[in-house]
């Protein structure tokens, strides 16, 4: 009988599938979400139970959806009784246990995928007939105030009847409870009385257990009512002074969000309205800053800049928020439309030299707090685009009397550069993705900042009674958040000590006050959760000394205390079936996605020696030798088979392109460098015994229109067009040459010989780039609209047409595909052997990854554009 899956999306999401041709093989026996939150520091345990009542073994998925902002701590899988336990380890160790796994053929790995708030990954594991399985996941994380709340989503999508469903919630809070709220985007007027929730004054429990019969859609069918997000919300009590520290087996916390009026603001907005902003975007951010400015308060004073090429300002200087000025401001805004490049530089200069010029003038009140909110959605490429400069320019400008909110609008947008500028000026960035809700997105960011209630916070403690504090100085607090400290006691028995807050015209003193016991050792990791997150946010700035210690830090204490950072993976190991060895499941931590580092200066073309049988021939006009290990990035090689990867999320895509022998495509345009790369493809000498005929890329035409320069490059001889004439080259030639040369975009180009008698096939060619971030965000092609990265998300994993190729889902450009888990060569770093590469295969020539049809590429010459 066919193969049947179960694939278990557990919390923050729970979610149970099967997929087989036949009847249900596999009973979900249980889904529990046990979550205790003791002084705002969340511990979850997710369990989920099966039962294969499959006369034969079956495939069992166990896919998980977690808060970004979470550390998973443990997962474990009980199968008949035998536990297998995660263990964490360094990622790159863990890598390495994962390509060797993979390298042998076993099904080995992690499926992950990373949306606004959450990240996915999947597990599977063979289960014998009639046979049990129990999957349980632990996190933790440290809950963050927003707007006066703090709020534990579980995204729960069981897609089946479970016979014991469960969310389970306790809330401890020493300082007591101000508030509960539970509810659900799923809760009919019949579940709702589900909901139960018991409070007191410190304590909550809330509690969701719909039975089976509650859970179905309708009588006698086994669709379910659970789906979508079980949300509870909840506040406490607040001290007026200093607010509230919990001391705990010789670790302290510190939670402060005191009770005080706000500060007036002055704020610069910074809008970019390139060519790029246009449509959907510019409507969006016109709809956002229209509600925005409503809410600006009279006391505030702000500005607006729009940017593309030409820098743009509404008024000379900030002005007071009266209703006059909102209502012109408002008129300014709703004739906004896009245009032109992208000056970042000029742009934020001029919102700095507008606040400080103001301040110089006195036509701001001294106790008002400084910032500039930057929107933008593309790379710096007009005036100043180098963005380290840009970052260096903007920390001697502002020079710390301000600070920097950057929020980057979809997936073209160069986010790591966003977030190291701003965490240098005080600030902080976002990601706004493109959704129907952008405007919103945009509107909650802004309530967020818009009412600073301190500046310049230090948090003192006695030197002789605390050690290893997390950070203690903070350039703002607002309403309706909180800062939080944690620290070490040198002495375990100490019962109190003086505590000192200081703020831009505030300072209060007070002494602490030793907790009960509460829990077990929370605030241990607490202070180590706090302390891990705040040194991966450093690695972002500072000397690579310094970036060097931050990372070792928090690694050691990412393994010390088992929680899975972007430094390490938890790897299980898989047990052995009679079908296959033991193998690795990797869970990894995912980061932010960057996708673009800095703009196209100039380009060259070179040479590469010959190894072996396998020439590489790297391209440059002035013919330099260039030899070194090749970073990721979107290629070409054999069948044609296309190659997308993606190191900042440890993955890759792949597609493979057949149409007939003689079809050029267009793989590379850049109309702003001039660059332009073509190829055609050959097919083998004769039909197979299989009457599959494979296509190979044979010859490539490269045209630089700016340095006049044209390159054809075939599996036979190299040409170069320069100064009016052709210069034809062997491949023997192209080891001559030896200058070297930096920071310019490089193909890379491998010539593949097949035996000469070989009876079907014939040479071909690869073809890699290097730096491809140094294109402009314009460039386009089969390879070239990859160079700056795409966004997606993968998940439900279930078995494909063979066992150790999964199939799953992918979400990408606003489709859903199906695609497999599969293996691709990569020869950049062999190039006699090559390497296994795992990815993700979408098939039918890439629909819905490339844009439009594959047909569109298709160009009529070798030197031709589309």
């Amino acid at each position: 009988s066919p193969a049947a899956a179960v694939g278990l999306r557990l919390p923050l999401a729970e979610q149970l599938s099967l997929r087989s041709s036949g009847h249900l093989q596999v009973e979900v026996h249980s889904v529990t979400v046990d979550c205790t939150v003791t002084s705002r520091f969340a511990h979850t345990v997710m369990t989920s139970k099966a039962f294969n009542k499959a006369n034969s073994s079956q495939e069992i998925f166990f896919e998980v959806e977690l808060p970004k902002t979470a550390f998973i701590t443990n997962f474990s899988m009980e199968i008949e009784g035998q536990v297998y336990v995660g263990e964490v380890k360094e990622k790159e160790k863990a890598k390495k246990q994962y390509e060797k796994a993979v390298s042998s053929g076993q099904t080995a790995g992690l499926v992950k995928a990373s949306g606004r708030k959450m990240e996915k990954f999947s597990v599977s594991v063979n289960i014998a007939a009639e046979s049990n399985v129990t999957f349980v996941l632990t996190y933790e994380e440290l809950l963050q105030r927003k707007l006066g709340r703090y709020e534990l989503l579980t995204r729960v999508k069981p897609k089946t009847l479970v016979q014991d469903f469960q969310i389970v919630t306790n809330i401890y809070e020493p300082q007591g409870i101000s508030y509960v709220d539970a509810h659900a985007t799923f809760l009919s007027n019949e579940l709702l009385p589900l909901v139960e929730k018991t409070v007191t004054d410190r304590k909550a429990h809330i509690s969701f257990s719909p039975t089976m019969e509650q859970q179905r859609k309708c009588p006698g069918c086994d669709g379910t009512l659970i789906d979508g997000d079980f949300i509870v919300s909840y506040d406490v009590k607040r001290e007026k002074n200093l607010g509230d520290i919990q001391i705990v087996n010789g670790y302290f916390v510190h939670f402060f969000a005191p009770e005080l009026p706000k500060l007036p603001k002055n704020v610069v907005f910074v809008i970019d309205i390139s060519g790029s902003m246009s449509g959907r975007k510019m409507e969006q951010t016109r709809e956002a800053m229209l509600a925005i400015l409503q809410q600006v308060h009279e006391d505030d004073h702000f500005a607006i800049i729009l940017f593309d090429s030409v820098i743009e300002t509404w008024k000379d200087s900030l002005t007071k928020a009266t209703k006059e000025n909102i209502t012109e401001a408002m008129d300014y805004i709703r004739r906004m439309s896009s245009r032109g490049t992208t000056n970042i530089n000029d742009a934020v200069l001029t919102a700095v030299n507008m606040l400080v010029k103001d301040r110089q003038m006195e036509r701001l009140p001294d106790r008002s707090a400084d910032m500039i909110i930057l929107l933008t959605d593309g790379m710096p490429n007009e005036g100043e685009s180098n963005t380290g400069k840009i970052q260096e320019n903007m920390r001697t400008a502002i020079g710390g009397n301000m600070s920097l909110y950057c929020l980057g609008f979809g997936n073209d947008v160069d986010y790591s550069f966003l977030d190291v500028m701003s965490k240098q000026n005080k600030g902080l960035a976002r990601r706004i993705f493109e959704a129907s809700d952008a405007a919103a997105q945009l509107q909650g960011f802004y309530d967020e900042v818009a009412s600073p209630l301190l500046l310049e916070v230090d948090m003192h403690y006695p030197d002789n009674a605390v050690d290893s504090l997390t950070t203690s100085h903070f350039s703002y607090l607002f309403n309706g958040t909180e800062i939080v400290v944690a620290g070490h006691l040198m002495d375990n028995d100490l019962d109190n000590f003086l505590v000192e807050v200081v703020g831009q015209g505030v300072r209060k003193k007070r002494k602490t006050q030793k907790m009960e016991y509460i829990f077990g050792d929370f605030t241990e990791r607490l202070w180590a959760y706090l302390t891990i997150q705040q040194l991966l946010d450093k690695r972002s700035s500072g000397t690579p000394d310094e970036k060097a210690n931050t990372t070792a830090k928090a690694l050691d204490m990412s393994l010390q205390y088992s929680f899975v950072t972007p430094l390490t993976s938890m790897v299980v190991t898989k047990p052995e079936t009679e079908d296959s060895t033991s193998s690795p499941l990797i869970a990894d931590k995912l980061t932010e996605g960057t996708w673009r580092k800095q703009s196209l200066k100039i380009v060259d073309f070179s040479w590469v020696e010959r190894h072996d049988l396998h020439v590489a021939c790297v391209f440059f006009c002035n013919m330099y030798l260039f030899l070194s290990h090749y970073s990721g990035a979107p290629a070409v090689d054999g069948d044609p088979h296309f190659m997308i990867e993606l190191p900042d999320r440890g993955d890759a895509l792949c597609f493979n392109i057949n149409d007939k022998p003689g079809t050029i495509f267009n793989l590379v345009r850049d109309s702003n460098s001039g660059i332009l790369v073509n190829g055609e493809i050959i097919g083998d000498k004769k039909t197979p015994p299989d009457g599959k005929i494979n296509t190979y890329f044979w010859r490539f035409g490269i045209v630089h229109q700016t340095l006049g320069v044209r390159l054809e490059v075939s599996t036979e001889d190299i040409s170069l067009f320069q100064d009016g004439k052709w210069v034809k080259l062997l491949w023997s030639d192209a080891s001559q040459q030896k200058k070297k040369k930096k920071d310019s975009v490089k193909f890379v180009i491998l010539l593949h010989k097949v035996w000469k008698k070989h009876p079907y096939h014939r040479d071909y060619l690869g073809f890699y780039t290097l730096d491809s971030h140094l294109l402009s965000p314009g460039v386009h092609g089969l390879l070239g609209q990859f160079y700056h990265g795409i966004n997606y998300e993968v998940a439900h994993l279930h078995p494909g047409k063979v066992p150790e190729k999964p199939d799953a889902t992918m979400y990408v450009k606003g489709q859903e595909l199906n695609v497999t888990r599969g293996w691709q060569r990569d020869f950049r770093n062999d190039v006699k052997n090559g390497e296994n590469v795992p990815c993700w295969f979408i098939h039918n020539n890439g629909t819905g990854l490339i844009d439009g049809h594959v047909r569109d590429y298709i160009v009529s010459g070798l030197f031709k554009s589309v």
